[in-house]
């Protein structure tokens, strides 16, 4: 039976395993890196353990960047959400799809920044798991909306590059597009 809950510090262990076994050495920190893109892959490349440290640093300290949710099979920890409020993801706001399209105003805002499930349990409704209890963590903290930003496709892609969730599973969770186009919509759940 799968459930979903915030992250702790307990969880680092078992959160690094999933990174490794999803072949994904992002640790959840793009949306903070400051460099660009090319950096940011010689890190994923070169220097993982950087971003593992941060993830840590982050989850450990309680700080907005360490934000998230991990959905459980049983004993084992199979899948990741961050959710953040949104002035912890300016870089996802700024990001050209996204500019402008969004209120000024980010009070009361929070954001799914990514979703990542093990590659042996896709497609079992992992994800929907992760995306409510993001927005009940949300919730709790004084949410009044939740946002994301799916990749829509029309053609059949691998699930990693679904890395922001899909627009399918977060209509199923009551999310609505309400700004950007059909490939990059920005969707929103009142609270």
């Amino acid at each position: 039976m799968i459930t979903a809950r915030p992250v702790g510090p307990g969880d680092l262990e078992a959160l690094f395993a999933l990174f490794d076994a999803a072949a994904s050495p992002c640790f959840c920190r793009y949306w903070h890196f400051e460099g660009d893109k090319n950096a940011w892959l010689a890190r994923c490349a070169f220097e993982p353990e950087t971003s593992r440290a941060e993830l840590a640093r982050a989850v450990g300290d309680g700080h907005d960047e360490g934000r998230g949710v991990v959905a459980e099979d049983g004993p084992a920890l199979v899948g990741w959400a961050k959710i953040a409020p949104s002035r912890a993801l300016s870089k996802l706001y700024g990001e050209r799809y996204y500019r402008g399209l969004v209120q000024a105003s980010r009070d009361g805002v929070w954001a799914l920044g990514c979703l990542l499930v093990h590659p042996a349990h896709r497609r079992r409704q992992v994800s929907r798991h992760l995306v409510m209890a993001a927005v009940e963590v949300a919730r709790a903290e004084g949410a009044q909306v939740v946002e994301a930003f799916p990749r829509r496709v029309a053609c059949e892609v691998a699930d990693e590059e679904l890395w922001r969730g899909t627009a399918t599973v977060l209509e199923g969770c009551g999310f609505v597009a309400v700004a950007g186009d059909e490939a990059y919509p920005v969707m929103r759940r009142t609270l």
